[in-house]
């Protein structure tokens, strides 16, 4: 599907929540695609990539370099990949733990500089899925937000991959008003706390309709992903 039509699709169910489309933000989700591929969708005009793997972002951000991409992280970070990708995304969406916000701060810290970042939240408590439970993000975000290297942007889920678009709205609601909830709890000075990060290719529109601004879509914007080898 070109870029668009999935515009189009993003249009439309943002006049369906009277949203405005300038709130939501298309992440091309570029997970095991080519290079090829994403310098094709750059010459349409987009921007921002989103990748799973430490290894394979690294070498993406230095092959395409030229293009003056902003990249993503999305997939489960270890601590100890951290130092690889330090100061090198323009959002990291999938801080699921204390210890990785305190390892991402460490590092940031020792290369002087600030890492935006969205906190991953595993509402369908899931055991396969990363993330904090809401309890462990209420009792953490205190401390999460006293370090001095992060700003926190927002929120990001991952709902259950095998429900109905329309089974999945009930976790893009919650997620929004957790969002609301604590973001009296931080100060909105340096944690702007407005994201949301939820959607993919299969459910983005209900997504948009309960308020996601920015959905991440790979196989509408690439075809099938290959299989890792």
């Amino acid at each position: 599907m070109s870029l668009v039509e999935i515009q189009r699709r993003i249009q439309n169910a943002c006049g369906k929540s009277g949203r405005n489309e300038s709130e939501v933000h298309l992440l091309a989700v570029s997970k095991l695609q080519s290079e090829e591929k994403i310098r094709r969708l750059a010459s349409e005009g987009h921007r921002d990539f989103g990748e799973n793997y430490v290894q394979e972002l690294g070498g993406k951000i230095e092959h395409l370099k030229d293009l003056n991409l902003r990249w993503h992280l999305i997939g489960h970070l270890q601590r100890n990949k951290v130092k690889f990708i330090t100061g090198q995304c323009h959002l990291i969406h999938s801080v699921d733990s204390l210890s990785l916000a305190q390892e991402i701060h460490k590092k940031a810290l020792e290369k002087n500089v600030i890492e935006n970042i969205l906190l991953q939240v595993n509402l369908g408590g899931e055991d396969s899925k990363d993330g904090f439970s809401e309890s462990e993000l209420a009792g953490s975000l205190p401390e999460i937000a006293a370090l001095s290297q992060l700003r926190i942007h927002g929120l990001m889920t991952m709902p259950p991959l095998q429900n109905e678009p329309e089974q999945n709205r009930m976790f893009f609601a919650r997620l929004r008003a957790l969002r609301d909830q604590w973001r009296s709890q931080v100060d909105v000075q340096r944690h702007a706390f407005s994201e949301l990060s939820m959607g993919t290719s299969h459910d983005f529109e209900i997504a948009i309709e309960e308020g996601a601004t920015w959905i991440r879509i790979g196989t509408l914007a690439f075809g099938e992903r290959p299989t890792k080898g």
